[in-house]
């Protein structure tokens, strides 16, 4: 950081960002009117999803949760199925849980204190400030990496924006930007912007209201603002898992509660060990997960998805019992089992790699594979 700035950028600052969100606003379903518990589920569906995705689940989640009420009395399933594909399962189940303490503490209604916001499971310190901010119009400052980003350009910033002192800096110019009249209006223009205009990669500097007043831009500095810490490596998981048939029905089992995506559906399967095949690591996983002994018909699909840093491979098969196996499982991995058939397996909530596979059995006719 070269200089402290001062009130007069900070103004200039305010007035172009502010004057570039009155005609530049997205139209946003929680921005009709602002209600807390719609910027609470809002601020937690946008947490590492795009805003245009986010946007169509909170929809439709609205339409099925209409308050924190009808959330709480929700079963943890038909809760965990609403927030498929968004991923980071965590945050429904908290959702789920913070909706029943807001209806036994607050009659369903979000406080508008930030103590006892923090005292709901899943909300941190940032989530609270935004739904004081964004639902409550409290002067609260928000910094995320849009802001982030836009104050490390605009004033040049060369202290690393993650760390401890980066950090104390961003606060205390987001604090110093906010209109206390129009804090709302002042944070949500500021991520916006950043979002929108002065973007990751390729910003739209040419076109950008900034232009002449942008720090970064004048000291050809752009590209390396903001400081941030290095990114972390890939991890590259191979799993396999089976499909196991019988009866024109399919095997599923639910995840235990503490586990990875717990309470989701899967098929059964686990990490491939050094010097196995993924047929090799089926039958293993299998055994160990239900006792059975399997026996493998053909290779099914192989599909790959991503989460946080990691990149999951996972190779499926066909499968059917071998002759003599128990009717029932031995859990060792999982919580429930049912056997699906075609019309009920899509009604079960599964993590995103099986979801795939579940799409495709879909798709194939139905005599070959039920």
């Amino acid at each position: 950081m070269t200089h402290k700035p001062t009130d007069q950028e900070l103004a200039v600052l305010r007035k172009q960002v502010l004057d570039w969100f009155a005609h530049s606003r997205r139209s946003l379903p929680w921005r009709r009117d602002y209600a807390p518990y719609e910027i609470w589920i809002a601020e937690i569906m946008g947490q590492q999803t795009q805003l245009d995705r986010a946007a169509e689940y909170f929809v439709r989640w609205m339409r099925q949760f209409p308050d924190a009420t009808a959330l709480a009395a929700a079963p943890e399933q038909t809760v965990l199925k609403a927030w498929e594909g968004l991923g980071y399962y965590s945050r429904a189940r908290n959702l789920h849980r913070a909706a029943q303490q807001l209806v036994a503490q607050y009659g369903g209604q979000l406080p508008a204190d930030e103590k006892a916001l923090l005292a709901l499971p899943g909300i941190g310190s940032y989530t609270a400030a935004a739904i004081l901010s964004i639902g409550f119009n409290q002067p609260v400052p928000l910094v995320d990496a849009n802001v982030e980003r836009l104050f490390a350009r605009f004033f040049d910033l060369e202290i690393p924006v993650r760390g401890k002192a980066g950090q104390t800096v961003l606060r205390e110019l987001a604090a110093r930007f906010l209109d206390p009249l129009a804090a709302r209006n002042c944070n949500e223009a500021l991520m916006e912007f950043g979002e929108r205009v002065c973007t990751p990669k390729k910003p739209l500097c040419l076109g950008c209201p900034l232009h002449s007043a942008c720090l970064a831009r004048q000291r050809n500095t752009v590209g390396q603002r903001p400081v941030l810490p290095k990114r972390p490596e890939r991890i590259d998981i191979v799993m396999a898992c089976g499909i196991l048939r019988s009866q024109g029905r399919l095997y599923i089992q639910q995840r235990l509660p503490e586990d990875v995506w717990g309470g989701l559906w899967e098929f059964p399967g686990g990490k491939m060990e050094p010097g196995e095949t993924p047929e090799e690591t089926v039958r293993r996983e299998i055994r160990e997960e239900t006792g059975w002994l399997v026996e493998i018909e053909a290779p099914f699909r192989t599909v790959v998805h991503h989460y946080t840093r990691y990149r999951v491979t996972l190779h499926s098969f066909l499968c059917r019992l071998a002759a003599g196996q128990g009717p029932d499982p031995v859990l060792t991995a999982a919580s429930r089992f049912v056997w699906a058939d075609s019309n009920t397996l899509a009604d079960y909530p599964f993590p995103a790699g099986h979801r795939q596979l579940v799409a495709a059995l879909n798709q194939q006719v139905q005599g070959r594979l039920f």
